[in-house]
Order: C-alpha cells, then sequence, then structure tokens
C-alpha cells in the first residue's frame, strides 16, 4: 500500500476504532509525516518496501537532527504502532521488530501538600460573589481531580448535588462518576443556587459562566489560581494540572487503591497512574517500622 494512504487509514483507525485522545491521534500524524517524508525522499513509497534499516536510519537522522530524547522516544513509538498496525492488518514483515522504546523513569509531579491546599482555600472570601466564584472553581478541581478543560466545559447535566457526583467524559469519551467531597459540594450548591442565576444572560448548560454569563477558558483559571497562590504566600508553583496531582496523590496517603485512583482520574493505563507509587511505597514503610516486631526491635535497640 502506498505509505500517504497507508498513513490516512492508521490515523483514521486510531480516532474511529481505537477510540485515542485527538492529542495523541494528533501527535502520531506530526510524527508519521515526517517519517513519510524522510522514507519518499529515499523513494519509498509503498509501506511493504520499508526495511529495518530505514527504520533505523530514520532514527539516526533524528539524532543528527539534535532532537530531544524525549520526542525520538515520542516518534519511535509512532512508527512502530503504525508499523504494527500495518502487520497485523495486512499480515506482512514488520520492520520495527527490533526497535526499541527507552522508558525513561516516570517522576512524580509536584503537587500541593494537605497544608498547602488548605492555605490556598483560605485566602478566598466567600461574601465576596467573585471570590466565592474562584473560590469553587478551585475546589472543583482540586475535590474532584478534574483537568482544567474537565472543570471550564462541566454541564449542568453531568452534576447531580443531590446524590453528590459528576459525570465526567474524558479523553478518548470514556465516562468515568465521581464523587464530590462535602465541601466541595456545599460551595458548588451555593455557587449554583446564589450566584449563577444572577450571572446568567441566555440559556447555557455550562455549569460554570463568568459575571458576564459566558464560558470559562483555562486562561482564565490558570491565571487566577497563580494569583492566589501569590496571596497565599505559597512559593510553590501549583497549576490546575498540580491540583490533579494533589488529589491522587493525597488519596494514596490516605489509602485509596491504586486502581480506585486510576478510575477517578480517568486514566486508560495503569501506568499512567503509577507515578504514584512513592506514595504507596513511603506509607508500606511506615507502616513496617511502626507494627513489625523486627522493626521495632530495631527501634528499642
Amino acid at each position: 500500500m502506498n505509505l500517504s494512504s497507508a498513513l490516512k487509514e492508521f490515523i483514521l483507525s486510531q480516532s474511529a476504532t481505537e477510540g485515542k485522545a485527538d492529542n495523541t491521534v494528533e501527535s502520531y500524524q506530526r510524527d508519521l509525516k515526517k517519517y513519510v517524508s524522510f522514507l519518499n525522499e529515499r523513494d519509498i513509497d509503498e509501506v511493504e518496501n520499508v526495511t529495518d534499516e530505514d527504520v533505523f536510519d530514520f532514527v539516526a537522522f533524528l539524532y543528527d537532527q539534535n532532537y530531544a530524547e524525549s520526542s525520538i522516544s515520542r516518534m519511535k513509538t509512532s512508527v512502530r504502532n503504525f508499523h504494527r498496525y500495518y502487520s497485523f492488518r495486512y499480515n506482512c514483515n514488520d520492520p520495527t521488530v527490533n526497535l526499541r522504546v527507552s522508558q525513561k523513569r516516570k517522576r512524580l509531579p509536584i503537587y500541593a501538600t494537605k497544608e498547602e491546599v488548605e492555605k490556598l482555600m483560605a485566602v478566598f472570601n466567600d461574601e465576596d460573589p467573585e471570590e466565592m466564584f474562584d473560590h469553587t472553581i478551585i475546589e472543583t478541581i482540586y475535590g474532584l481531580g478534574l483537568r482544567v478543560s474537565e472543570c471550564c466545559g462541566l454541564k449542568t447535566n453531568q452534576v447531580n448535588l443531590d446524590e453528590g457526583f459528576v459525570k465526567i467524559i474524558g479523553k478518548g469519551n470514556k465516562e468515568r462518576l465521581i464523587p464530590i467531597p462535602d465541601r466541595t459540594k456545599q460551595l458548588m450548591k451555593k455557587y449554583y443556587a446564589n450566584i449563577r442565576p444572577l450571572w446568567q444572560k441566555k440559556s447555557t448548560n455550562l455549569f460554570f459562566i463568568n459575571k458576564s454569563g459566558k464560558k470559562i477558558y483555562s486562561e482564565y483559571v490558570e491565571k487566577m489560581l497563580k494569583e492566589s497562590v501569590n496571596k497565599a504566600g505559597i512559593k510553590k508553583t501549583i497549576t490546575p494540572h498540580k491540583l490533579r496531582h494533589s488529589y491522587a496523590t493525597h488519596l494514596l496517603e490516605g489509602g485509596a487503591d491504586l486502581r480506585v485512583i486510576q478510575e477517578l482520574l480517568g486514566h486508560s493505563d495503569i501506568s499512567t497512574t503509577e507515578i504514584y507509587t512513592h506514595v504507596e511505597a513511603e506509607r508500606l514503610k511506615k507502616a513496617y517500622l511502626n507494627f513489625h516486631p523486627f522493626a521495632k526491635e530495631n527501634k528499642d535497640s
């Protein structure tokens, strides 16, 4: 099959059949366009004519062009997935069978401690409608572990304040139910009953609207959070996404199972959630030191 046609088929399959997230599909498309262009320059137009030598030459080309190691790993993954798909779909040789993609150890992202979260929430004056609005947004992101885009796009029919849960359609159209903590629920109820009706100018199903009755965007949330963090005197850089990391870390510290956290965060692969396992390791170590008789003997001696 012609490389360009094969690329189009692969991209379509990833979005339509595999249900991959839009940014993943776009990443595949960018990477593979470079790959196909490289092959075309070598007068290779058919997928079946690609050899393992061509694949390794492409990787060497990337190094020559001084691409970052992370970018090269990503492009190698894109090329490997492309050929694996084609090999499986059309029962032909896969030139990437010997291609290795280095797995870099994932570092735990920066997160806010519980004390820092409390300090942050304390800066808002809930008697002021605009400050309470901002407070509710930050509480919702942290209290439910939402992506900022999920919070900004939250619809009224996704929120059940009586039962205490929200329904989120995340990456890859994956649906998840998230319980709302009591404190967050009370704030959301007050905003929804007292502030939203005053700001609503026309019919809308958006849960969060600004005082002009319009949708809020991630830029607003990021700027507002940065100002609030500075006001709280917190030196750490805390973004909306780091609040999501804080949510996951605090759940794990409290004893939540990693699989449960995976479901709540909407991670399709447990390996994505495993960046938090250092917390679990620390918890197990602490439990061992506190309760195992051998550990106690060592502490007593």
